[in-house]
């Protein structure tokens, strides 16, 4: 299969490129037609292995050049692939564990693996049972042709989850199709500079921060995570050049704490035009307060981009791409219930009211595409009005298969070329508000943490069976909750476990634990009904129920 998202390598365009940002500070700069060069160099030694158009290829690979280089290199040997992140906070056996999870349902024909991440690597191919050892990337003397490709561009594993690991088959024509989304809703011209830190492996730094600016052979700044955590305001200070980028608010509240007035000093943010915002609950205090800082450097609010995506979808479902501020909603919670209308207490732009404003503010992602559908339905999938609480159910081209290798999703299901996102939101004046997941998973600093892991470290901790304990991700308006639900008569071990889930999650996951008998409902397939378990308790309908 042919894609428009190879074209470069056979045309790439004089001057443009990648800069990589150095640990020194500086930058190194390669155009596109030396990483082309080195790509389809890389294809031939692939080629020569024995990879094939539709295998699939893992990398383990930092984010440098030879991962840029190497990534393209499997697409231009027609391959698929499966990119999986360095370790970054995991000790070295939890992060064999993930890894090998993720080889266990890929079953690559090569992993590529980077010499510092070689020896992790073999551990984990062994542990999944596959044979042979990391391959570390290499050059052929000559180029290879660029290959026709299989069904799948890439397999995009959702984060989070080390138990799990759910491989979604983003297809090239799913890809192709959100590239140009998100191209198009963001207004990228030919000549605009792009800059990101994000991790490639995540969805929103691969897909919308590095394979569509490629694509387009936009110049590309491209830091690593670390770097950006060591010194914000290098990525902020990119702007003055750059136009456009994409990280979760908890970055912008954290550079603002960082950044110091000085470090800014004579740079011009005003042609900053999109500040993508996604991945986790928007905070608009947190987005306020990062205004506050680089307003007096020509930084203007209505850069900010509220965005809702998921891997599943490709990536983007809806962005705000009109030039305005921010809209946040404060929804009556009380009235939170699926099916029925929201009633919106309060709202504003971001501004003067968006300082303090935490707990309980919805910000507004947007009006979807007419080719990205979306829709909010009711438990039995009927699709609700406009101010309605139900599930995103979205379509079009961008809506993935479903799975790789049978994979079952969990709250997330694909039915009829549409995907139930299995996020609760609702339309307020035709923007799309996303309260988050409807019990399988919260957002925690832009990856999912998924319940099933909480509860085996639960059922540790309180030494109670995993069948007598069910966490239930909580949506809520601008907050993200957990329920603990355990069967016994005994809570001794609450304390223990608040402080486990705050070492884990952070200070702002509001924990609710519940105890007694017969509180946990299962479906017929023995699956806990996480939601309805919530919603009982919410409503008072769960007797004998105490709350810790």
């Amino acid at each position: 299969m042919a894609s428009a998202l190879r074209d470069w390598l056979d045309k790439p365009k004089a001057g443009r490129g990648v800069h990589l940002a150095g640990d020194d500070g500086s930058w190194e700069f390669r155009e596109y037609g030396v990483l082309a060069g080195a790509a389809r160099r890389t294809a031939a030694a692939l080629i020569e292995e024995g990879v094939r158009p539709g295998d699939v290829v893992c990398l383990i690979l930092p984010t440098d050049f030879t991962c840029i280089e190497t990534y393209y290199a499997v697409w231009a040997a027609g391959a698929t692939v499966c990119l999986i992140t360095p370790p970054l906070f995991q000790d070295g056996d939890d992060y064999v564990a993930h890894v090998a999870a993720i080889l266990e349902q890929a079953r690559p024909v090569l992993t590529i693996a980077s010499d510092e991440l070689a020896p992790l690597a073999a551990r984990a191919l062994e542990s999944a049972g596959l044979t042979g050892r990391p391959w570390r990337p290499r050059q052929a003397a000559a180029e290879a042709e660029v290959q026709e490709a299989g069904e799948l561009a890439l397999l995009q594993f959702t984060s989070g989850s080390s138990g799990a690991p759910r491989g979604v088959m983003v297809t090239w024509d799913n890809l192709e199709a959100n590239a140009e989304l998100i191209a198009r809703t963001a207004g990228f011209h030919e000549d605009d500079v792009v800059s990101s830190w994000l991790p490639l492996y995540h969805d929103m730094g691969l897909i919308g921060c590095f394979l569509t600016p490629i694509s387009r052979q936009a110049e590309l700044r491209l830091m690593r995570p670390d770097q950006f955590i060591r010194d914000p305001a290098r990525w902020v200070r990119t702007f003055a050049e750059a136009a456009h980028t994409a990280a979760p608010p908890f970055a912008f509240a954290y550079a603002a704490r960082r950044i110091k007035p000085e470090q800014l000093e004579g740079v011009d943010l005003s042609g900053w035009r999109t500040a993508i915002i996604g991945a986790e609950p928007i905070d608009p205090h947190a987005l306020e307060v990062f205004a506050r800082v680089a307003e007096p450097f020509g930084f203007a609010r209505e850069t900010f981009k509220p965005a809702y995506g998921m891997a599943e979808t490709t990536l983007l479902v809806t962005m705000d791409q009109v030039w305005r501020r921010p809209l946040a909603v404060r929804p009556d919670e009380a009235s939170l219930e699926f099916g029925r209308p929201v009633v919106i207490l309060d709202r504003h732009e971001l501004g003067e009211e968006s300082v303090g404003a935490k707990a309980g503010w919805v910000v507004g992602c947007g009006m979807p595409e007419e080719d990205v559908p979306v829709a909010i339905v009711d438990d039995g999938g009927r699709e609700l009005p406009e101010g309605s609480l139900g599930e995103i159910v979205v379509g079009g081209d961008s809506a993935c298969p479903g799975y790789y290798a049978g994979a079952e999703g969990k709250s997330t299901r694909f039915e009829a070329g549409r995907v139930y996102t299995g996020d609760a939101g609702f339309f307020h004046d035709g923007q799309l508000f996303v309260l988050g997941r409807m019990g399988d998973s919260i957002k925690v600093r832009g990856r999912s943490v998924y319940v099933e892991d909480l509860e085996s470290k639960i059922a540790e901790i309180t030494g109670l069976g995993k069948g007598r304990i069910v966490v239930v991700g909580v949506p809520g308006a601008g907050t993200r909750g957990l329920a603990l639900f355990a069967e016994t008569g005994d809570g001794s071990w609450a304390g223990e476990v608040r402080e486990t889930l705050r070492r884990r999650l952070g200070d702002d996951v509001e924990v609710t634990i519940v105890i007694g008998t017969g509180l946990i409902q299962r479906t017929s397939s023995g699956k806990p009904r996480r939601r309805y378990m919530w919603e009982r308790l919410r409503s008072g309908g769960m007797d004998g129920a105490r709350v810790l």
